[in-house]
Protein backbone atom coordinates (compact mmCIF):
# COMPACT_ATOMS: atom_id res chain seq x y z
CA UNK A 1 0.00 0.00 0.00
CA UNK A 2 1.13 3.76 -0.89
CA UNK A 3 -0.17 6.67 1.53
CA UNK A 4 -0.50 9.97 0.11
CA UNK A 5 -0.16 12.35 3.04
CA UNK A 6 -1.32 16.19 2.37
CA UNK A 7 -1.00 18.50 5.69
CA UNK A 8 -2.66 21.43 5.88
CA UNK A 9 -1.50 22.63 9.32
CA UNK A 10 -3.79 22.38 12.40
CA UNK A 11 -3.16 21.63 15.58
CA UNK A 12 -0.87 18.74 15.08
CA UNK A 13 1.35 20.19 13.42
CA UNK A 14 1.70 23.24 16.00
CA UNK A 15 4.83 24.40 17.66
CA UNK A 16 4.19 26.42 21.11
CA UNK A 17 7.08 29.58 21.87
CA UNK A 18 5.85 30.60 25.64
CA UNK A 19 3.30 30.25 28.35
CA UNK A 20 1.34 32.84 26.67
CA UNK A 21 0.35 29.97 24.16
CA UNK A 22 1.85 32.20 21.01
CA UNK A 23 2.19 29.39 18.04
CA UNK A 24 2.82 29.04 14.53
CA UNK A 25 2.37 25.84 12.22
CA UNK A 26 5.67 24.11 12.42
CA UNK A 27 6.76 21.31 9.48
CA UNK A 28 4.31 17.97 9.08
CA UNK A 29 4.99 15.69 12.55
CA UNK A 30 2.94 12.74 9.86
CA UNK A 31 6.37 11.51 8.49
CA UNK A 32 8.07 12.14 12.06
CA UNK A 33 5.47 9.81 13.76
CA UNK A 34 5.45 7.05 10.99
CA UNK A 35 9.50 6.94 11.24
CA UNK A 36 9.43 6.19 14.67
CA UNK A 37 6.49 3.88 14.43
CA UNK A 38 8.84 1.74 11.97
CA UNK A 39 5.68 1.40 9.51
CA UNK A 40 5.70 -0.93 6.46
CA UNK A 41 4.39 0.51 3.40
CA UNK A 42 6.00 3.59 1.77
CA UNK A 43 4.17 7.15 1.69
CA UNK A 44 5.08 10.82 0.90
CA UNK A 45 4.03 13.66 2.27
CA UNK A 46 3.06 17.20 0.54
CA UNK A 47 2.51 19.94 2.97
CA UNK A 48 -0.79 22.16 0.99
CA UNK A 49 -1.17 24.95 3.74
CA UNK A 50 -0.08 25.80 7.44
CA UNK A 51 -3.46 26.84 8.73
CA UNK A 52 -5.31 26.35 11.62
CA UNK A 53 -8.10 25.18 10.77
CA UNK A 54 -10.07 28.26 11.46
CA UNK A 55 -7.93 30.18 8.86
CA UNK A 56 -8.87 27.66 5.94
CA UNK A 57 -10.80 29.63 3.30
CA UNK A 58 -12.65 28.54 0.01
CA UNK A 59 -9.58 29.06 -1.62
CA UNK A 60 -7.87 26.58 0.53
CA UNK A 61 -10.32 23.71 0.35
CA UNK A 62 -10.28 24.08 -3.59
CA UNK A 63 -6.52 23.57 -3.35
CA UNK A 64 -6.78 20.85 -1.12
CA UNK A 65 -9.22 19.02 -3.42
CA UNK A 66 -7.88 19.47 -6.82
CA UNK A 67 -4.56 18.04 -5.29
CA UNK A 68 -6.42 15.09 -3.69
CA UNK A 69 -8.46 14.78 -7.31
CA UNK A 70 -5.26 14.51 -9.36
CA UNK A 71 -3.30 12.52 -7.28
CA UNK A 72 -2.92 9.15 -8.61
CA UNK A 73 -3.04 7.13 -5.14
CA UNK A 74 -5.98 5.46 -4.08
CA UNK A 75 -5.40 6.05 -0.65
CA UNK A 76 -4.97 9.61 0.99
CA UNK A 77 -4.65 10.68 4.44
CA UNK A 78 -4.84 14.47 5.18
CA UNK A 79 -3.77 15.83 8.74
CA UNK A 80 -6.32 18.91 9.41
CA UNK A 81 -7.31 21.06 12.27
CA UNK A 82 -10.14 19.59 14.36
CA UNK A 83 -12.36 22.61 14.22
CA UNK A 84 -12.88 22.38 10.40
CA UNK A 85 -12.25 18.91 9.34
CA UNK A 86 -15.51 17.98 8.83
CA UNK A 87 -16.08 21.14 6.21
CA UNK A 88 -12.90 20.06 4.31
CA UNK A 89 -14.33 16.76 4.31
CA UNK A 90 -17.85 17.68 2.89
CA UNK A 91 -15.90 19.26 -0.15
CA UNK A 92 -13.99 16.09 -0.90
CA UNK A 93 -17.47 14.08 -1.23
CA UNK A 94 -17.09 13.96 -4.44
CA UNK A 95 -13.90 13.09 -5.41
CA UNK A 96 -14.51 9.26 -6.68
CA UNK A 97 -12.40 5.75 -6.53
CA UNK A 98 -10.38 6.75 -3.39
CA UNK A 99 -10.20 6.16 0.39
CA UNK A 100 -9.51 9.73 1.67
CA UNK A 101 -8.95 10.08 5.47
CA UNK A 102 -9.10 13.18 7.26
CA UNK A 103 -7.32 12.56 11.09
CA UNK A 104 -5.66 15.37 13.62
CA UNK A 105 -5.35 16.33 17.16
CA UNK A 106 -6.47 17.66 20.13
CA UNK A 107 -3.06 18.36 21.35
CA UNK A 108 0.09 19.21 19.23
CA UNK A 109 1.87 16.16 18.32
CA UNK A 110 5.13 17.71 19.85
CA UNK A 111 3.27 17.35 23.39
CA UNK A 112 3.73 14.30 25.35
CA UNK A 113 -0.13 13.87 26.46
CA UNK A 114 -0.52 14.18 22.63
CA UNK A 115 -3.37 12.32 20.98
CA UNK A 116 -1.36 12.68 17.34
CA UNK A 117 -0.02 9.28 17.10
CA UNK A 118 -3.35 7.47 17.88
CA UNK A 119 -5.04 9.20 15.47
CA UNK A 120 -2.19 8.49 12.93
CA UNK A 121 -2.34 5.20 13.74
CA UNK A 122 -6.48 4.81 13.46
CA UNK A 123 -6.41 6.90 10.16
CA UNK A 124 -3.73 4.31 8.62
CA UNK A 125 -5.99 0.92 9.45
CA UNK A 126 -8.66 2.91 8.34
CA UNK A 127 -7.14 3.06 5.11
CA UNK A 128 -6.20 -0.31 4.76
CA UNK A 129 -10.23 -1.39 5.12
CA UNK A 130 -12.44 1.40 4.49
CA UNK A 131 -14.13 1.35 0.88
CA UNK A 132 -13.69 4.44 -1.24
CA UNK A 133 -15.20 7.39 0.23
CA UNK A 134 -14.33 10.34 2.79
CA UNK A 135 -13.78 9.37 6.67
CA UNK A 136 -13.01 11.04 9.88
CA UNK A 137 -10.72 9.19 11.81
CA UNK A 138 -10.69 11.03 15.55
CA UNK A 139 -11.06 10.06 19.04
CA UNK A 140 -10.41 6.22 18.43
CA UNK A 141 -13.72 5.86 15.94
CA UNK A 142 -13.75 6.00 12.15
CA UNK A 143 -16.61 8.12 10.92
CA UNK A 144 -18.37 8.73 7.64
CA UNK A 145 -17.54 12.15 7.07
CA UNK A 146 -21.36 13.47 6.62
CA UNK A 147 -22.08 11.88 10.04
CA UNK A 148 -19.70 13.49 12.64
CA UNK A 149 -19.45 16.41 14.53
CA UNK A 150 -16.60 17.88 17.41
CA UNK A 151 -18.26 18.01 20.52
CA UNK A 152 -15.76 21.02 22.37
CA UNK A 153 -17.01 20.24 25.84
CA UNK A 154 -16.03 16.69 25.97
CA UNK A 155 -13.02 17.04 23.44
CA UNK A 156 -13.82 14.80 21.20
CA UNK A 157 -15.38 13.77 18.06
CA UNK A 158 -19.13 11.81 17.80
CA UNK A 159 -20.84 10.70 15.75
CA UNK A 160 -24.30 12.39 14.96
Amino acid sequence: MFVQIFSTGGTIDKVYFDALSEYQIGEPMAGELLKDARVGFDYAIESLVKKDSLELDDADRALIHARVAACPAEHILITHGTDTMTVTAAALADIPDKVIVLTGAMQPARFRDSDALFNLGLAIGALNVCTPGVYIAMSGKVFPADGVRKNRIAGRFEGV
